[in-house]
Parts: C-alpha cells; sequence; structure tokens
C-alpha cells in the first residue's frame, strides 16, 4: 500500500475506486466538471490544500486538463503537485467505446503506471499516523451516524466546518482525519453537542 501525505484530486468515483485499491490518502472526485459550479467542494480542496497540499491526477485528455487548470485558477500554485499518467490508446473494461479522444484515463492506468506518475510528481509518502484517529465508531457514539438524528446532527456538523452537505459517512471520516486531529474533533462534537441540544 502505497501511503501519501497529500490529498489525490481525480475527475471521478471510477478513478477513486482504482487508487483506494493500492493508494491510502484522502483521495477526492471532482465529478467531472461538476466542480465548476460546486463551491463547497472547492471551499474543502482549499483546506485540504493548506493542510496537505494536493496532488492532481486527472485523465491525459481535453477535459482533464481543462479540470485541472480550473483546479489551479482558485488554488494557490504552492499547495499543488502535478502527477500525469501516459497517453495510452484504449478503453476502460466498463465502457462499451472508448472516450472521445480514444485513451484511456486514470481508472484504466495500471497500478504501477499510477504509483510511478504519483512519486514523480513529488509526492510525500507518509509513514506512520500521528495519533489516534477517528472512526466510525466514534461518528456513531457521538450521534452523527446510525441513530435517530443522527443525519440533522451530521448536517450541522458538516455546516460548522464548512463542508458539503451530501459527503457521506465514509468520506466524512477520511476528510475529518485529514484535517483535524482526535482533539479538535472532540472539541467539535463539545461545540455542536452544547450549541444544537
Amino acid at each position: 500500500m502505497l501511503r501519501i501525505k497529500e490529498a489525490i484530486i481525480v475527475e471521478g468515483i471510477y478513478d477513486k475506486m482504482k487508487l483506494e485499491q493500492f493508494v491510502e490518502a484522502v483521495i477526492l472526485p471532482t465529478d467531472g466538471f461538476a466542480i465548476f459550479g460546486d463551491e463547497g467542494k472547492k471551499r474543502l480542496l482549499r483546506q485540504l490544500a493548506e493542510k496537505h497540499g494536493l496532488v492532481i491526477l486527472t485523465d491525459s485528455d481535453r477535459a482533464g486538463f481543462m479540470i485541472r487548470n480550473h483546479i489551479k485558477s482558485f488554488i494557490a500554485a504552492e499547495y499543488i503537485k502535478h502527477a500525469y499518467i501516459p497517453e495510452i490508446r484504449g478503453k476502460e473494461r466498463r465502457k462499451r467505446h472508448p472516450g472521445k479522444e480514444g485513451i484511456l484515463g486514470v481508472e484504466g492506468m495500471t497500478q504501477e503506471i499510477i504509483a510511478d506518475a504519483l512519486l514523480k510528481a513529488g509526492c510525500n509518502r507518509a509513514y506512520k499516523c500521528p495519533g489516534p484517529i477517528i472512526t466510525r465508531l466514534d461518528l456513531y457514539s457521538d450521534g452523527f451516524y446510525g441513530r435517530e438524528g443522527s443525519s440533522l446532527r451530521r448536517r450541522k456538523m458538516l455546516e460548522l466546518l464548512g463542508l458539503p452537505s451530501r459527503i457521506p459517512v465514509s468520506a466524512l471520516l477520511q476528510y475529518l482525519n485529514a484535517l483535524y486531529s482526535y482533539d479538535e474533533y472532540r472539541s467539535i462534537v463539545d461545540k455542536i453537542s452544547s450549541t444544537y441540544i
């Protein structure tokens, strides 16, 4: 497993799923061109960039470069690293036809090619966790998941943290662990409990 300190930005959910097979990092899809109008996701990217740095890993087609350039327009250059995949002709297994330009995207690349691209981009490898991590059990115990009223409580947390309201629980855990220490999480829980109960 390749552990990367920076958050990795990819275009879509299939790219994210591909990376999750062998990379341990915060991996955030832009949902294609949806990033252009998603202010919540842009705010999240800025937070991740300032805390950990970003690695942009988009397809090598025109759309991938448009998304890459858009991210560069609202994140300072010192927080961004660029990982590039080669232009290899073909189509992804799940697709019936190749893409418009006939080249493979991130999801169609081998693990070796992707790992090489990340390391050539200058990604920092993570070697150990700095402290206790926030778990799904913590979210359950604190009433943010799987309990009566948990969706409202979770929405309050997302609002307080300035995160998009549609983040699923698994992604929320990933972002909390990327942006906050366990002690900071406990402070957030206390603030929500005293404010909203």
